[in-house]
């Protein structure tokens, strides 16, 4: 593992976007922002990487912004920034439509067309176009590197106090001791939830995608077993400022992270299960002088790889109405 961490960590700093630019020759990228009532923060995001990867320094072919049935004016904001905006639920309709994450990456895959795709979640506060920089980083400079996942300082904010580090909490109680268990290959990658990676093309094309909170665990093994651990490398991005979940949210996030993690063990070889994982969790609150149960769905379903997929490969932008 540490000999594999020096050789492909890198600081998003690191890398010159100037640089970038003339060596990429003809590779073409995509930056795709899946979004759902991401209103507030989506539109900065756009302006920044449009203004300043695709305008002044031409690193960004098509900015992309997946909206997942927003209820807000998300996709106005973001056409507003200048990204081209389609709605999930537009994206090759035959094959219907799912909740959660991983749906809008899957279906960002049927229309774009850059040989390299970043994903950037759509919630960022104080957003950095370098985190765009730092993961295109690797890519264009290695030809063997195929996934690149990024880690930062996560900030806490715990009432009016913000705590610089500890935003985390999914990932150090549950990700990373089932992945130093299981996937001990894995145990190098400082954030294996973050929401901010970039893959070539090729290689997300034949790879599922879980959905919900799932999709960045599920993910990262599948690459792992497809591509190798050779072809992985992470960036240092700084630091990542986003709205914090609360505990109960937090426990769904974590019944999908595991119940993926699970469905990989099984299909790798990793695990036989003696029966069906329970896709129902059970939370409690306060209510009087008791406390009131509360049923939620975390089931983990997922779409199978797109060069599977009758007719799959990018297909035309349809941009929202």
């Amino acid at each position: 593992m540490s000999a594999w961490s020096r050789h492909r960590t890198s600081t998003a700093d690191d890398w010159d976007r100037v640089t970038l630019s003339r060596r990429r020759g003809r590779t073409t990228t995509s930056v795709v922002l899946p979004a759902r009532d991401e209103a507030a923060t989506v539109g900065d995001i756009v302006t920044r990487i449009r203004r300043e990867l695709v305008e002044r320094c031409p690193l960004v072919d098509e900015l992309v912004v997946v909206d997942s049935g927003s209820c807000d004016d998300t996709a106005a904001v973001a056409r507003a920034a200048g990204a081209t905006v389609v709605r999930q639920e537009d994206v090759a309709p035959e094959l219907g439509d799912r909740p959660g994450k991983g749906e809008a990456l899957w279906k960002s895959l049927l229309v774009t067309r850059g040989d390299v795709v970043t994903f950037v979640d759509a919630d960022l506060r104080d957003f950095d176009p370098q985190f765009v920089v730092g993961l295109l980083g690797p890519l264009l400079d290695d030809p063997a590197v195929q996934f690149v996942k990024g880690f930062y300082d996560r900030p806490l904010r715990s009432g009016e106090s913000v705590m610089p580090a500890g935003g985390g909490r999914v990932t150090e109680m549950l990700a990373r001791p089932l992945l130093a268990a299981h996937y001990p290959e894995l145990a190098g990658f400082v954030q294996p939830l973050a929401g901010e990676y970039a893959g070539r093309r090729g290689l997300l094309e034949r790879v599922p995608f879980v959905s919900g909170y799932g999709v960045e665990i599920a993910l990262l093994v599948d690459v792992l077993e497809s591509a190798g651990l050779h072809a992985m490398a992470q960036v240092d991005l700084g630091r990542r400022v986003h709205r914090n979940s609360d505990d109960a949210a937090l426990g769904r996030m974590a019944s999908q992270v595991y119940l993926a993690l699970l469905s990989r063990l099984e299909r790798h070889g990793g695990a036989v299960l003696a029966r069906p994982a329970a896709t129902t969790l059970t939370q409690f609150r306060r209510c009087g002088d008791g406390f009131t149960p509360t049923d939620a769905d975390v089931a983990v379903t997922e779409r199978p790889p797109v060069c599977t997929v009758a007719g799959g490969g990018p297909r035309n932008l349809v941009e929202a109405p």
